[in-house]
């Protein structure tokens, strides 16, 4: 690893003023379980660690207006354990305790799991955000099991996070601050599928922290469902996450999102026109899930990822109407 300066601010405001105007000049610490690796394995050579962990503001779960606000360096397990989310948001409850590792649950942060980088080997071995060599990728005829079903451009590992499916189905938003303030971005439009070889997947500046999400209190009905080999610490191949307003039986309108199947969470759109003024069957999602994997192309090691993707989706449903 290579040797860093340490910084311990007690306010956004400072912590943004330590940052620097590359990757490079700083990265921000929070629970830190993703980001040390990174720094063993020489992928992040910051020259400075900014430790958030201490700054108040970015703590707590309570009710802001119509959303329930969730600070940055709330943890996998404050989240799990809070009344009010696991009332209203069973998907992220069941998004988060899909993370098998006790130890990374008491460590891990909503902020970081939304900010943490792609477990691709390529890129985990140095080749980049696109995996290429020579000006050719390595994931088209290397091993690509794991990788994305639904390509975006070169790009094509899967997103990591955990939460994110669920939090874009739900409609939040994440807060990031930065030297001239703060600026929300819908969470399914903070992931961004790199068109060249970017430092970063998300829509986050190096002089920039995520801060809060805020996620609707709109009353519902959701669920998240992934698709693993084990229980234990791994990621999921597949994963799907749904909201549902209904007006009794019936889908009002739906949001069905994607996990671990593209760069970005992938709002499956024709899903949800599927699903429209229908009542929730077996059948019916059946159908959602057939819908939403229209428009994969997978790669020539993963195509089994098509069929668990329509199997997430259609238990995710079932297990939202289940809670009606």
């Amino acid at each position: 690893m290579q040797a860093f300066e340490y910084a311990n601010p007690m306010t956004v405001k400072d912590a943004v003023a330590l940052l620097g105007a590359s990757w490079t000049d700083a990265n921000v610490l929070a629970g830190g379980t993703d980001q040390l690796s990174l720094m063993k394995d020489y992928i992040h050579t910051p020259k400075r660690l900014v430790n958030i962990k201490n700054i108040k503001e970015l703590a707590g779960i309570r009710k802001a207006g119509g959303n329930l606000r969730i600070g940055a360096t709330v943890t996998l397990d404050e989240l799990i354990d809070n009344r009010e989310v696991r009332m209203a948001f069973p998907s992220l409850v069941s998004a988060a305790r899909g993370v098998g590792s006790p130890q990374i649950k008491n460590m891990g942060t909503v902020g970081g799991d939304l900010c943490q980088r792609p477990r691709c080997w390529y890129f985990r071995n140095g080749f980049g955000l696109l995996a290429q060599k020579n000006g050719r990728s390595l994931v088209d005829d290397g091993q690509n099991e794991f990788h994305a079903i639904f390509s975006q451009g070169p790009a094509k590992f899967v997103s990591a996070s955990s939460l994110a499916p669920a939090l874009a189905a739900l409609g939040a938003t994440v807060t990031i601050a930065g030297p001239n303030g703060t600026r929300s971005v819908d969470v399914a439009s903070f992931f961004v599928a790199p068109s060249s070889d970017q430092q970063r997947e998300v829509d986050l500046k190096p002089n920039e922290i995520v801060t809060q999400v805020l996620v609707p209190m709109s009353g519902a009905k959701n669920a998240s469902y992934e698709v693993r080999l084990k229980d234990g610490l791994d990621w999921p191949y597949a994963a799907a996450a749904v909201a549902l307003r209904m007006k009794g039986s019936t889908v009002e309108s739906a949001r069905v999102v994607l996990g671990h199947v593209g760069p970005t969470p992938v709002v499956a759109e024709g899903a949800a026109s599927a699903l429209a003024g229908k009542s929730i069957t077996e059948e019916v999602a059946a159908q959602a899930g057939e819908s939403a994997v229209q428009g994969a192309h997978p790669l020539s090691g993963n195509a089994y990822k098509v069929q668990l993707a329509k199997t997430a989706v259609k238990r995710a449903l079932m297990e939202a109407v289940k809670r009606a």
